[in-house]
């Protein structure tokens, strides 16, 4: 079964590359504009990048592109015949496209019709611990504070990250070209658009896709999205309160059972997830499981994950596979 990456050169579709090639996926092909000819190692040998014009005959397609450039992709793959798979934020909250983290909505999968959405990383590094909280007691609210990281805004924002704390250190001017505010060593509101409400575009999405993921639209979130200096985990706070009554000894349970999840806690050495656990790492991390003694019903939450694997990259390759699997179980 042919695929095809769109926008190979950026973070996350390096990323995706490295689960292709660990997985040694065969008839691969590669899209893009501003890196059309590039010749990118795979398994032995070279993938040359092609305009996205020339994408034909593929059985799957998976976008890492802008909002703006998905919309203008996926109706014509789709017309072709081409199942995709949609990393930006284009599709996500309308009704006929699954919106999907395949550890907690795996049956919306069924309902594709040649087009799924990929969520936005913070919503899906949240939800992995709290949807087994969702099944059992039933989620009121979330209150989420998150930090970060570059990687969320591409891999020149690493690389400047990098290039401007060396600057720092050495004591010497730094002209930032991604960054709106200084970064190294210092931290800002997720620079995303503000609504009238004042509101960060990032802090909506999780609002409205926690809703759309978790079938639940009377769910309430509020949600505060911080940029922090740290290279690809993103780190998140949740204040969940909860429909019915739950002990601190039940959350823990049901968190190491979840899947894709990893309980980290160690109290007498104040040990819990840190961005240094989970980078590079598949499973998301969750730990400092305790009760809010100011609120009923509620439970508090520390969780880490690697933003350009489960929060992006894995979540497409997982989505991916569970396709590729039901195709040739079904042909």
């Amino acid at each position: 079964m042919s695929i095809g990456i769109f926008g190979p050169s950026g973070a996350v579709g390096k990323e995706l590359l490295r689960l292709f090639e660990k997985a040694s996926l065969d008839q691969v092909r590669l899209f893009g504009s501003l890196s059309v000819g590039e010749k990118i190692p795979y398994r032995g040998g070279f993938l040359t990048v092609e305009r996205s014009e020339r994408a034909h005959e593929l059985d799957f397609a998976i976008l890492c592109t802008e909002s703006a450039v998905s919309r203008q992709l996926a109706p014509s793959l789709q017309k072709a015949g081409t199942i995709v798979i949609d990393h930006s934020s284009a599709f996500r909250l309308e009704e006929r496209v699954p919106l999907v983290i395949p550890e907690i909505n795996l049956a919306a999968l069924k309902k594709h019709e040649g087009l799924i959405s990929s969520p936005n990383c913070t919503t899906t590094i949240m939800l992995l611990p709290l949807a087994p909280l969702h099944r059992r007691f039933g989620i009121r609210r979330i209150i989420v504070s998150t930090y970060q990281a570059a990687s969320g805004a591409g891999a020149p924002a690493v690389e400047e990250l990098q290039e401007e704390a060396l600057a720092f250190l050495q004591g010497r001017p730094f002209e930032r070209k991604i960054s709106p505010h200084p970064y190294a060593f210092n931290l800002f509101t997720h620079p995303s658009a503000l609504n009238q409400e004042g509101y960060a575009e990032e802090e909506v999405k999780m609002v409205q896709e926690t809703r759309k993921i978790l079938a639940d639209p009377h769910i309430q979130v509020s949600a505060t999205c911080v940029r922090v200096p740290v290279l690809r985990a993103h780190c998140e706070s949740l204040n969940v309160e909860l429909k019915n009554s739950c002990s601190r000894e039940e959350a823990v349970a049901l968190v190491r059972g979840a899947t894709g999840v990893t309980l980290l806690e160690d109290w007498k050495m104040n040990r819990f997830p840190m961005p240094v656990d989970a980078t590079g790492e598949e499973k998301v991390f969750c730990g400092r499981i305790r009760m809010d003694k100011t609120q009923p019903n509620t439970v508090e939450l520390w969780v880490v994950g690697d933003q350009l694997l489960k929060g992006a990259a894995l979540n497409s390759f997982q989505i991916l596979q569970i396709l590729r699997e039901h195709a040739e179980n079904n042909p």
